[in-house]
């Protein structure tokens, strides 16, 4: 029987490659809930991309965290901010997020876990949207699946040619400043996907909640590569 994506990405975890640079012997990773739950989440903090930086800035320096981590399979009202998580008057609007989000300092590098080939990537210019967005196609032991990398620097995007190689290890970005990564404080979305469903340099990365079997199904938990939520407070 052929091995699920799930159970690939588990058996050779001890061999990807960090996302970011982050070292638990002395980094300090910071656990963020942008769900209801979280009070200090208010419309007019997240509709001001100064104020919502600041608030994500001193949260990680009252924490002494180089990181802030968190949002697989996380409902957020924060994306009432942006009309392009709305949907047609009357219907559910997007709100389940389906990546990682790691929130940091601008021009954090990023680096492939895997090799791969460049699938697409994009400039998704519009407030609340990805900015500037990279997508990877890997292959292990014949089983294919992407890596989205959203609110990148353009930089990091402007060199790039669909099919071009990719090694593990690679610095293929860097975290982009709001005005590149769709009016966002600094950070990355990093999402796993299994189907692309012929999207192009883009791929929903919040859902419908009443979407959210199918989409989840579609996007596992990224943190089968980074490893990382085990170590956040």
């Amino acid at each position: 029987m052929q091995k699920t994506v799930v159970a690939i990405l588990q058996d050779h975890q001890p061999g990807f490659h960090q996302v970011v640079s982050f070292h638990p012997e002395s980094d300090r990773l910071l656990l963020m809930d942008f769900t209801e739950n979280n009070g200090d989440i208010s419309e007019e903090l997240v509709n001001d991309t100064h104020r919502f930086s600041d608030y994500i800035n001193h949260k990680l320096r009252s924490a002494n965290a180089k990181f802030g981590i968190g949002g697989y399979n996380e409902y957020r009202e924060l994306y009432i901010r942006s009309r392009v998580f709305d949907s047609e008057a009357g219907e559910e609007p997007r709100r389940l997020h389906l990546g990682i989000d790691i929130w940091g300092k601008p021009y954090t590098a990023v680096m492939s876990p895997w090799e791969g080939i460049v699938h697409s990537f994009a400039f998704n210019n519009y407030f609340g949207d990805y900015g500037a967005t990279l997508v990877i196609s890997h292959n292990i032991q014949g089983i294919s699946f992407h890596t989205l990398y959203g609110h990148l620097s353009l930089n990091s995007i402007k060199n790039y040619r669909e099919g071009e190689n990719v090694r593990k290890g690679d610095i293929i970005g860097e975290f982009g400043i709001p005005m590149e990564n769709g009016q966002w404080p600094p950070h990355l979305h990093f999402q796993v996907i299994i189907d692309m469903e012929d999207w192009r340099g883009d791929y929903p990365g919040v859902c419908k909640h009443s979407e959210g079997e199918k989409y989840l199904e579609n996007c596992p938990d990224p943190d089968l590569i980074l490893q990382m939520m085990r170590y956040a407070l």
